[in-house]
């Protein structure tokens, strides 16, 4: 099962930090992630936001490992 990271807004509205998940690719994960929790469904698909898995900035149907490390992240600003 993939370790799933959540990180500032995105932590927020998921209401947990980490789980494990067992999802085939990182498609398969945000659809799972949807069906429990729409408001966080929507927010994956947000402008902005991106996976990291295993460090790696990563997008669409990248497949996962049982150990994989995926972590989202809410968009982010600076200058």
């Amino acid at each position: 099962m993939a370790r799933v990271l959540m990180f500032g807004a995105m932590q927020d509205v998921a209401g947990w930090r980490e789980r494990t998940i067992d999802a085939a690719s990182l498609d398969a994960l945000k659809a799972l992630l949807t069906a429990e929790d729409a408001d966080l469904g929507e927010r994956l698909s947000g402008p902005g936001v991106f996976a990291v898995v295993n460090q790696t900035m990563v997008r669409g149907q990248h497949p996962l490992a049982p150990d994989d490390e995926v972590a989202f992240v809410p968009p982010v600003s600076g200058g």
